[in-house]
């Protein structure tokens, strides 16, 4: 068998790739295969460098009646799980019949699979409470409970709870999907962060006087602009901000600071930093992690009583994701927590017009 036509198919193919010849030994390999299998795989009998049962026995079967198999190869690297679709095929090079053996990484497929089962679940879970609550509730109305005023009122009293908690998790889920659905749409209009702070700090005042805490904010004294949406930025601040409210405690202290134009090495250019500081309770670090992950909750009682839907920190991670940002936390315990966003002063590619205003 010519070998120089035979690699050279090889290595132009997009997957990882052996060519078994009749003396049942590997005869050619491209660099993806290489990687995946080992740089000495050449020459070696098939059995001794695939080794996984499911792919063997498709090869051997391939090998004895020429017919195209398919099966699947599992592997792990840094600790994660990666999977390929392996296709076993008859191929004929000058005469002589081999078999070709590809790997085609399907790991983002199954990933993408289970993240939406998991997905339904969490939401098919979130709801199962409010309604099995509602549904109690009403059977106890139309019974035991038909002629008791206080009963009444104190059960419609939760039941408006639940509605309410359930409409805001409804609202959460449609926020989370348009702000995917956007997520590769870079933003170009022109915001000010500073003017942003401003507004939702004063739309929720009330809210904090209510909870006993105290809201205040350090701008920058020259005038910052950046591409941005407007909305979601103030979602992101009111986010992070009700977060600290809530679970901040009565007399809780929440800062919101925005600083003046930088350079950022993990933007690789010059950015503007909007971090959200409280003096709460703080979070363990063991949840920081995790904390941007849909639906998990550091406290999940804590966060159902003050009406949090797991969602809040998934949101924000999704715009600070399409402003091109970068979104830090740092908290521990007894020592309050502290939001950084990242958000770039240009957009890719722009000039540094106001960039240079900005440092000046």
């Amino acid at each position: 068998m010519d070998a120089a036509p035979a690699q050279t198919i090889l290595d132009g193919l997009p997957l990882a790739a052996v060519l078994i010849g009749p003396s049942e030994r590997i005869e050619q390999s491209n660099a993806e295969a290489r990687a995946l299998l080992g740089e000495a795989i050449g020459g070696r009998h098939f059995i001794t460098a695939i080794r996984q049962p499911a792919v063997l026995d498709a090869v051997e079967q391939t090998i004895r009646d020429g017919g195209k198999r398919t099966t699947r190869y599992l592997t792990r690297t840094d600790g994660q799980d990666i999977s390929y679709d392996v296709t076993a095929s008859q191929v004929s090079l000058t005469g002589q019949n081999a078999v070709l053996v590809t790997f085609n990484d399907v790991t983002h497929l199954e990933r993408a699979g289970q993240m939406r089962r998991d997905f339904v679940a969490n939401v098919s879970h979130e709801l199962r409470t409010p309604l099995t609550a509602l549904i109690g509730f009403i059977e106890t109305l139309r019974g035991p409970a038909r002629d008791d005023a206080e009963a009444r009122e104190r059960f419609l009293a939760t039941m408006a709870d639940e509605a309410h908690r359930m409409n805001r998790l409804v609202a959460d889920l449609l926020s989370l999907s348009r702000v995917e659905t956007d997520e590769r749409v870079r933003p170009t209009d022109r915001v000010k962060p500073a003017d942003i702070v401003t507004t939702i700090l004063h739309r929720l005042e009330p809210l904090a006087e209510a909870a006993g805490a105290t809201l205040s904010a350090d701008l920058p004294a020259q005038d910052v602009a950046l591409p941005g949406d407007e909305d979601q930025l103030g979602q992101v601040i009111g986010n992070l901000v009700e977060n600290a409210i809530k679970y901040g405690g009565r007399g809780v202290s929440v800062t919101v600071t925005v600083s003046a134009p930088a350079y950022e090495p993990q933007l690789r250019g010059t950015g503007v930093r909007l971090s959200v500081a409280d003096t709460g309770p703080g979070i363990d670090p063991v949840h920081i992690p995790r904390l941007t992950e849909r639906f998990y909750r550091v406290d999940d009682h804590r966060s159902r009583e003050v009406g949090g839907t797991g969602l809040g920190l998934a949101i924000v991670k999704h715009i600070v994701n399409r402003h091109r940002g970068r979104l830090r936390i740092d908290s521990a315990l007894e020592k309050g927590t502290i939001f950084t966003i990242i958000l770039p002063v240009e957009a890719p590619g722009a000039g540094h017009s106001v960039t240079s205003r900005g440092a000046s």
